[in-house]
Parts: C-alpha cells; sequence; structure tokens
C-alpha cells in the first residue's frame, strides 16, 4: 500500500477553508507578510540615509573658500570754516522762571483705629462755661485779673452786626438738629471722595433779625469743592431764633465748623 503524501497548510488555508477565497480578504492576508517586510527594510533605508546625510554632504563639500570682497569708503575731512573775530557772540537767553508746584500727598491706608471727634457742645453749655482747647474740670470760683469790659449797647441801628448778645441766636430745634440738617442737605464732592479728602469748613454768616441767614463766607477751608459746597448748604439753610439785645431781635454775626468726613 502507497503512502498519502500530506503538504502543510498555512493558517491562512485553514482559515479560509472551504469559503471563498476570491474574496479580497483571503488576499490581503497571503500579502500581509510580504508586505510588512518590504516595508521594515524601507524604513530601515530611510533612517540610514538620514543618519548618514551630514557625512555624505561633507565628502561632497568643496574646500575652496570664496572670500567676500571688502567695501571701501574714502571719507575726506574739509578745513573748518575760519573764525570770524567781529562775529558777537550769541545772546544770553536766562532760564524761564520756575513755576511753583505743591506736592500731591496721596491718602494713604492705615489699618490703625480712627479717632472720632469730639461732641461739639451746645449753645446752653457754651454760655455756662468758658471756651478753650482742652476740657478743664473746675475747681470753684473764677477770679478775673482784668476788670470786665461791659456788654455793648444797644443803641437802636438795624444794620449793626453784633458779635456777642444778651441771647445768642440759635437753629430751631437747636444746634444738633441743625447738624443733622446739614448732614442729609449737604453733597460730598465727587473730586474729594475719590482722594480721601476729609476736614472742616469754618463758615462765617449773619442771622438777621427775622432768622434768614445772610452774607455766608467761608473763613477758613481746606478744599475748594469743600469750601464751596459748605458755603451752599448754609446759603439754603432754614431760618433761626435770632439774638436778641435789649428785648429786639437784631443781626448777629455766628461762626460754625462744617464737618466733612467719609463713611467707613
Amino acid at each position: 500500500m502507497k503512502a498519502e503524501t500530506t503538504i502543510p497548510q498555512s493558517w491562512d488555508e485553514i482559515v479560509f477553508e472551504n469559503r471563498n477565497k476570491d474574496y479580497g480578504a483571503y488576499f490581503i492576508r497571503k500579502v500581509y507578510s510580504k508586505n510588512v517586510v518590504i516595508a521594515s527594510i524601507g524604513a530601515l533605508l530611510i533612517i540610514v540615509f538620514v543618519l548618514a546625510f551630514p557625512s555624505i554632504a561633507a565628502l561632497f563639500k568643496s574646500d575652496v573658500v570664496i572670500e567676500k570682497p571688502k567695501l571701501r569708503t574714502t571719507v575726506s575731512l574739509e578745513q573748518p570754516p575760519p573764525i570770524n573775530p567781529d562775529q558777537p557772540p550769541p545772546p544770553n537767553i536766562p532760564p524761564p522762571p520756575v513755576k511753583t508746584i505743591i506736592k500731591f500727598l496721596p491718602p494713604k491706608v492705615t489699618d490703625k483705629e480712627v479717632v472720632e471727634e469730639e461732641k461739639m457742645p451746645t449753645i446752653e453749655e457754651i454760655k455756662k462755661n468758658e471756651t478753650g482747647s482742652e476740657n478743664v474740670e473746675g475747681t470753684g470760683e473764677v477770679v478775673f485779673d482784668e476788670p470786665v469790659q461791659e456788654v455793648v449797647k444797644d443803641d437802636g441801628d438795624a444794620n449793626k452786626v453784633f458779635t456777642f448778645v444778651e441771647q445768642s441766636a440759635e437753629p430751631v430745634g437747636g444746634l444738633e438738629a441743625f447738624y443733622k440738617w446739614v448732614g442729609k442737605t449737604m453733597r460730598y464732592p465727587a473730586a474729594a471722595r475719590r482722594m480721601g479728602l476729609e476736614g472742616k469748613v469754618f463758615v462765617k454768616f449773619v442771622i438777621e433779625p427775622t432768622g434768614a441767614i445772610s452774607n455766608v463766607e467761608i473763613v477758613k477751608g481746606f478744599n475748594g469743592e469743600c469750601d464751596k459746597e459748605a458755603q451752599r448748604v448754609l446759603s439754603i439753610a432754614p431760618k433761626w431764633k435770632p439774638g436778641r439785645q435789649s428785648g429786639r431781635a437784631v443781626r448777629q454775626a455766628y461762626t460754625l465748623p462744617i464737618a466733612f468726613k467719609l463713611a467707613e
């Protein structure tokens, strides 16, 4: 009996056994290994060429160095013009005057606690006590070494302005109520608010016998816009109780501080 020869089959033959081999997948799988080998050899050749390119380029590079021509520039120096002894010297122009400049100090932000201002004394307290730069508790009777000046007598002149009268003028409702009205009416200037400016404006005005306020002027200020605002507010202030001298209403001069303070 003759032995049969068995031809070993490839993996593709086993997979596509009893299947349609004319389908494209069979052909692709059959040439896949061959394509991988060709691609690997091509990639290896490209890498070798890239690495060897500098050495190959150096072999073909010419050793002849071409020198660039140097550019030469000829400079001719002429003699300076002769000095004319009759030529007058240039005029001596004085420097322009220096303008006065005031240094601007920007507002500083501090972590320290801001001490609140002391409460202003009332009219009744001023009538009963002397005024000064600080509070001093009295110990007893006060003796004056100088003679006491006489109270200015009322001569009946309706246009006369008194500084001190027997009964001083005061706002209707008291000075505290008047300051509340000032706080509601006053508008803090925008420029002063941005710069953080704070201070007091001392305003002098005359209280007429009718209680109306007139002749408003700034005695001492700290900022132009704030000074104008304080003058505006006092010009539209409500009527006061007029001052009285010898039993009749008279014109009285009054000075009042207006504080500008930003809210924290």
